[in-house]
């Protein structure tokens, strides 16, 4: 047996049934990545003999006798850049990288009559993340990325610094490090919706040969906690123990098997015996709040933090600003309409996991993918009551997150095992386990009612909204709370009101989700108030304009205005104009006989979360004159540490490759709350301008006192300070300072509060297939607010991305349940994900604005992309075909089976001439 890899002979037997995947990264081959272990997504592609294989899918011992090439080996034996590694840096083709070796050894492999059908030729490659237009860019040679220069960094394209990592495959992601003795654990899972576990026979299991350990409820904390991970743990319910005796979703953790592989771990899963008593259950949440459903959580409401746990209500809100009905009956028309959005999995390619050990010093390490390293450590602490010196966690690269990994889903139960066994233990979900064990986007049902006068005044708007939270309520209450929020405010009326309920079910649980609960509001109320506006005969966008808040309006909600929410900047005046400019342009052709139309909406969101979101930062002058920054955010392809480096590059004089980051790791930075609600720029980004502006003060400062000669006479500049007299090298100022004893470095902390709020605005032009319900977008238009661009090619990247994913949670995705409440839809095959042939090419404009909260102007823009897509597809939709479509996602039967009864027909409006778009054509 010899198996030739990137020029290393390797004559080690594969295991039976083993796949080239695992065979390569048990021989340090890390480049090549775990997706799907279906040959759905391409993230493991490598070349066998110069041909691209799915490396899961193709049996280890098929390569005997083969050259087998993975990204690693793409480059030249000098270390010269493959040229499509060289243009994938240049474009910055990818956001995390998780995907990007799929594609590089994809699009290596290419021929040219397949580089002119990307869409075809990318069909087995997905990314969640970019959108698809920075990839396809860097497969045409497309440069993106500007040349750094000293101190003009913010404002400016300028790369990633793990993007030659990226390239090269030399990135480290969670699982991309080799620990000695390492365990492996596998979990069992309830096969019922809800039940009480009466015993748990391990013994079958514990004779599996390997099998080490298998860790039921009797061995877990008796104490509850929240998966979700906030700044102050009191904002989520206490309703989760490690491993539970009643289970309340098919999918829930019973019992933790850890063996010496994975294969033995699985194999003593299969063998443990479970006796369950087999309780009601209650899946839809409207039935769960009426008087005799099951009760999911009997728990104290006070010390749970449960609002109702009788009727199953995790959270609840009711308020009223003026008298709704004394504006309904002011209004001259009024519109009333109930919206539904579906469950969506964040689908981020890198699954959830965890590998933790024993350190020398007797500590408990977990290296994890998640965005709240510092936050998880916190709850590791509380639950196993361990001191925070005594746990360590580390966060490296994170291969996507969105929300998803803002849980604590696998670190308590390896930490639970480590503790016990005190070896290396790993748990890495399954994609199958992603979509059953991890958790969801909330799914909402929204019934809203608006009233207007003729005039477009906008007299009164009602919500009243009941969002799944599913069988616990990590995230519930808030997410809840913040889905009326931005949501209502946005909009000036006189008289507002709102009931909105979170609720538990037997369901797979959800929780945090890129928009945080206002794409799902705002696609009821953008879907009304268009609707509203075709029945008052006024153009949709201007009754919108009409009625939206001013710069200097309070913004309010029911629910009250939060005093530290502030507009800071404000460009939706300007969103709306790149909109109206788009509807005035020549339109795209259509295929014959297609319905056009067109539609828009827009959103406003708070830069931050409320109460608090804590960043720390440290800058200190190295030795070599270059800069340490240390901050604790998270990198998951938001690209918070390219612009971490910018702000402290612009502040110090000089150039963003003399700044070296430390990030992620509870032992080496200071505490940061985490890289979610779109604070990795506005939040920790404002910790390390204050960090770089006190260093470069300090610089100043410590150069005119050595040198004798006044501070106004001093100025940074690369590698030096610039006096009267000369120049002052940073690394003389190092050893000068270190010989006085002195270390110079500055601290930076901003609280996330006050915040800000950000603006978009999307718009679609679309075609549908009246004999199919197929729908083509032919074109697609984003304006986006985001205060000062601190890097505009990587800013155009988190909108694209966030419109591509909102495409394809409008036109597509779903989590669908059985009538048991399982999960029917545990594969990318079943679940369908955008490719790059369904994702349009779509145009982003940044609005012009400074703000005056967030560092140096900017706001957030990470988010907020997301949320206007759904309700502007849906009012092109409904401009289109006459039909107001209420529920989501927009799939062709769904659209086809609404033409088909609508009555009269929709009257088929004639093509423009020109050729038609292939679907998908960018």
């Amino acid at each position: 047996m010899r198996i030739g890899v990137n020029g290393r002979s390797f004559d080690e037997e594969p295991r039976p049934g083993q796949c080239l995947r695992t065979y390569l990264r048990e021989r340090g081959w890390f480049g090549v990545k775990k997706g799907c272990d279906a040959g759905d997504c391409g993230a493991c592609t490598v070349h066998v003999d110069g041909e691209p294989v799915h490396s899961c899918l193709y049996p280890a011992f098929r390569a005997d006798g083969r050259e087998v090439t993975t990204v690693e080996g793409l480059a030249a034996p000098d270390g010269e850049l493959h040229p499509v590694q060289r243009r994938f840096l240049d474009a910055q083709g990818f956001q995390c990288g998780f995907c990007t070796a799929g594609f590089l050894m994809t699009t290596a492999a290419l021929r040219p009559d397949q580089l002119a059908d990307l869409p075809r030729a990318f069909k087995g490659n997905l990314c969640r993340c970019t959108g698809y237009r920075a990839i396809e860019d860097a497969v045409r040679g497309v440069k993106n990325v500007e040349e750094p220069a000293p101190g003009e960094t913010v404002g400016r394209s300028l790369p990633a610094p793990a993007g030659p990592q990226v390239v090269t495959g030399t990135a480290r992601y969670t699982f991309d490090v080799d620990v000695p003795g390492l365990l492996h654990m596998k979990l069992l899972r309830s096969p019922h919706a809800h039940a009480r576990i009466l015993a748990v026979d391990t013994s079958a299991a514990l004779r599996v040969p390997g099998v080490h350990a298998v860790l039921t409820h009797r061995d877990a904390p008796e104490r509850h906690f929240s998966t979700a991970r906030h700044e102050r743990p009191e904002e989520d319910p206490d309703d989760t123990r490690v491993l539970d005796d009643t289970v309340r979703y098919i999918g829930q953790r019973v019992a933790a098997v850890v063996a010496d592989s994975e294969a033995a771990a699985e194999e003593g899963c299969r063998r443990v015996e479970v006796s369950y008593e087999v309780l009601p259950a209650v899946l839809d949440p409207e039935e769960a709040m009426r008087p005799g459903a099951p009760v999911v959580h009997d728990k104290d409401a006070a010390t749970a933090r449960i609002a109702r746990p009788e009727s199953n209500v995790v959270g609840e809100a009711h308020g009223e600003i003026g008298d709704v009905d004394t504006g309904f009956a002011e209004a001259d028309v009024v519109y009333e309409q109930t919206y539904r959005t579906q469950r969506v999995q964040h689908a981020s390619l890198e699954t959830h996991g965890a590998v933790a050990w024993i350190d020398e010093d007797g500590r408990l390490t977990v290296r994890t993918s998640s965005q709240t390293p510092f936050l998880t450590r916190r709850a590791l602490c509380a639950l196993y009551d361990l001191p925070p010196e005594r746990v360590r966690v580390v966060t490296g690269r994170v291969g996507g997150g969105f929300g998803g990994k803002q849980e604590m889903l696998v670190e308590d139960v390896v930490a639970l095992a480590v503790l016990r066994l005190r070896r290396p233990v790993k748990l890495e979900y399954t994609r199958a386990e992603q979509f059953h064990g991890a958790t969801t986007r909330h799914p909402f049902t929204i019934r809203v009612r608006a009233g207007a006068r003729r005039d477009g005044t906008l007299t009164a708007l009602r919500l009243r909204v009941v969002a799944n939270t599913g069988a616990y309520g990590n995230h519930g209450p808030a997410v809840m709370f913040h889905s009326v929020g931005e949501s209502m405010a946005v909009y000036r009326a006189a008289h507002k009101k709102v009931d909105v309920y979170s609720v538990y079910t037997h369901t797979v649980p959800a929780g945090a989700f890129r928009g945080y609960g206002l794409g799902q509001v705002l696609f009821a109320v953008e879907s009304a108030l268009d609707e509203l506006a075709r029945r008052l005969d006024l153009d949709p966008l201007e009754f919108k304009a009409r009625n939206i808040i001013g710069p200097d309006e309070p913004m309010l909600t029911p629910g009250g205005h939060e005093e530290d929410l502030h507009i800071a900047s404000y460009g939706l005046d300007q969103c709306l104009s790149v909109v109206r400019r788009a509807q005035a342009e020549p339109a795209a052709p259509a295929p014959q006989g297609w319905l056009v139309g067109e539609g828009a909406a827009l959103a406003m969101i708070a830069t931050g979360p409320p109460g608090g979101h804590l960043a720390d930062a440290r800058a200190a002058l190295l030795p070599d004159g270059g800069f340490d920054l240390a901050v604790g955010t998270a990198e998951f392809g938001n690209g918070t540490t390219t612009v971490h480096r910018q702000i402290a590059a612009g502040e110090l004089a000089t150039t963003v490759d003399r700044i070296t980051i430390r990030q992620s790791d509870t032992d080496v930075v200071r505490h940061d709350t985490g890289a979610f609600a779109s604070t990795g720029t506005v939040v920790a980004g404002k910790a390390t301008l204050r960090a770089s502006r006190a260093l470069a003060d300090q610089l100043l400062d410590f150069a005119a006192a050595h040198l004798g000669v006044p501070r106004a006479g001093c100025r940074l500049a690369e590698e030096a300070v610039l006096h009267p007299g000369g120049r002052l090298l940073l690394k003389e100022m190092y050893a000068a300072s270190r010989a006085v004893g002195l270390e110079l470095a500055a601290d930076g902390h901003f609280g996330g509060t006050p915040r800000s709020v950000a603006f978009n605005a999307h718009w679609f032009r679309v075609a549908v297939d009246p004999g199919s319900g197929e729908i083509r977008v032919l074109r697609s238009v984003h304006a986006a607010d985001a205060g000062k661009v601190m890097n505009p090619m990587q800013c155009r990247g988190q909108v694209e991305g966030g419109v591509a994913q909102a495409l394809g949670a409008t036109l597509f995705e779903q989590v669908r349940l059985d009538e048991r409440g399982a999960v029917d839809t545990a594969a990318f095959r079943r679940y369908r994900l955008p490719q790059y042939a369904d994702v349009p090419r779509t145009e982003v404009h940044f609005i012009a604005t400074s703000d005056a909260i967030g560092p140096l102007g900017a706001k957030s823009m990470s988010e907020s992309p997301f949320n206007p897509v759904a309700p502007a597809l849906a009012n092109a939709l409904r401009d289109a075909t006459g039909v107001r479509f209420t529920e989501l996602p927009l799939t062709r039967d769904r659209v086809w089976l609404a033409l088909d009864a609508a009555e009269p027909p929709r009257a088929v409006r004639p093509a423009r001439s020109g050729t038609p778009r292939p679907p998908g054509s960018r």
